[in-house]
C-alpha cells in the first residue's frame, strides 16, 4: 500500500537523522496506544516534523493503561524534555501529568483528545463536525427507522463531541418519533470486539430490528459490520478515521461513510507546534490558533481544529489521490459506480 511505503520512508529518514539532530529541543510524546492503525501514521508524521526542525522525538506507548501513561510521562519529565505531547488514555487521570509538566515549566499539547486545562494547547479535528457528518450521511441513506449509536470510551471527551454533532442532525427526528434510538452504548477503549459484542446484544434484544448504525470510529464500525453480517444484515453504517479496511467497506457497500481526518497533517502540525512552544512561543501566538471552550467544564483553551473529509462511494477517489490508500486496497471487491474504483 502506498501509505505504508510513505510511513516506512518517513521512519527511515527520521532514524537516519536522529544522531545529527540530538542537540535540539527534546519533544516528549506519550501515546495512549496503537490499537487503530492510523496512530502509526500520526506518529511517523509527528516524528518527521519534530526531527526536521532539528529537535529530538522521545516517545512512549501507554498500551491503553492510564497508570502506565502517568509513569511514562513522569520518567520523560525526570529525564528532561522541553515540550510534552499527550494522546491521553483518560482525560481526567492524565491531569496529574499536566501538574508535573506545569511545575517543570514544560508546555503541553493534548493530541486529538481533550485534556481540559487552560495550560494545555488542544490540537484536533472538529470532532463535533465529524459527528454531524457521520449522522447526516447515514440519515441521508436511511431518513427514518431504528437507529443504534455505538459510542467511544466514556473517559474520552471526543465521544461526547461526536455525540453532540450527531444530536444536531438527528435530535429533532428523535423527538418527533421518526427516528428511534433502540440501542446506545459506550465501548471502553474504543474496542472493536466490544463494539461487536454490544451490537450482537442489541440485535438479540430488538429481534434484528435495526435500520442504521452510527459508530464513532472505524474500528468499532468494523465490529458492528461483523455482527450485522452474521445476521445477514447490511444497513447504513457510519464511522471515522479513514482506516483502510473501512474505506474498503465503503467501496464494497458495507459501510456508508468513513470520516477521514488527514492524520499526516495533524501529526505534522503537532510536531511544528511542539517545537514552537518548546522554544518559548506563547500559546496565543501560535499561527492559526483559536479559542476553544466547548468541553464539559467550559474552560477556555488555545486550540487548532482541522477540518475532516467524508469518504463515501462518491469520494473514495480522494483518499486514493492523496496516497492515503492504494487503489488496490481501497477497491478490492468494490461495487459498481464507486468513484475511483471503476
Amino acid at each position: 500500500m502506498v501509505r505504508k511505503a510513505i510511513l516506512a520512508a518517513v521512519l527511515l529518514a527520521a532514524n537516519l537523522g536522529s544522531a545529527a539532530l540530538a542537540d535540539g529541543l527534546r519533544i516528549g510524546v506519550s501515546w495512549a496506544n496503537f490499537q487503530e492503525e492510523r496512530w502509526k501514521f500520526d506518529a511517523a508524521a509527528m516524528r518527521s516534523a519534530i526531527q526536521r526542525a532539528g529537535n529530538t522525538y522521545v516517545t512512549t506507548n501507554a498500551e491503553g493503561s492510564a497508570e502506565k501513561q502517568l509513569d511514562d510521562i513522569n520518567k520523560m519529565i525526570t529525564q528532561g524534555i522541553d515540550a510534552l505531547v499527550i494522546h491521553p488514555v483518560d482525560k481526567e487521570a492524565v491531569g496529574q501529568a499536566v501538574e508535573w509538566a506545569a511545575a517543570a515549566n514544560i508546555p503541553v499539547i493534548a493530541y486529538d483528545r481533550l485534556i481540559e486545562d487552560p495550560r494545555v494547547f488542544y490540537l484536533t479535528f472538529d470532532n463535533v463536525g465529524v459527528g454531524r457528518i457521520i449522522a447526516a450521511t447515514v440519515r441521508q441513506a436511511r431518513p427514518e427507522g431504528n437507529y443504534v449509536i455505538i459510542k467511544g470510551d466514556p473517559g474520552d471527551a471526543n465521544s461526547g463531541f461526536l455525540r453532540q454533532g450527531m444530536e444536531e442532525v438527528i435530535g429533532a427526528a428523535v423527538a418527533g418519533g421518526t427516528i428511534r434510538i433502540v440501542g446506545e452504548v459506550n465501548i471502553d477503549g474504543w474496542n472493536p470486539d466490544g463494539a461487536r459484542s454490544a451490537m450482537e446484544q442489541i440485535l438479540r434484544e430488538t429481534g434484528n430490528a435495526v435500520d442504521a448504525v452510527l459508530a464513532q470510529n472505524d474500528g468499532m464500525a468494523g465490529g458492528v459490520a461483523e455482527a450485522l453480517a452474521a445476521q445477514g444484515l447490511n444497513v447504513p453504517l457510519g464511522g471515522q478515521d479513514g482506516d483502510p479496511a473501512a474505506i474498503n467497506r465503503v467501496a464494497r457497500g458495507t459501510q456508508t461513510v468513513s470520516v477521514w481526518k488527514n492524520n499526516l497533517e495533524l501529526g505534522k502540525a503537532a510536531g511544528r507546534i511542539a517545537g514552537l512552544l518548546a522554544a518559548g512561543t506563547p500559546m496565543s501566538r501560535v499561527p492559526d490558533v483559536v479559542k476553544f471552550s466547548d468541553g464539559e467544564k467550559g474552560i477556555e483553551m488555545s486550540a487548532i481544529l482541522l477540518q475532516p473529509t467524508a469518504i463515501t462511494r462518491d469520494t473514495v477517489y480522494m483518499a486514493i489521490d492523496a496516497d492515503h490508500i492504494s487503489q488496490k486496497v481501497a477497491c478490492a471487491g468494490a461495487q459498481p459506480g464507486v468513484r475511483g474504483c471503476n
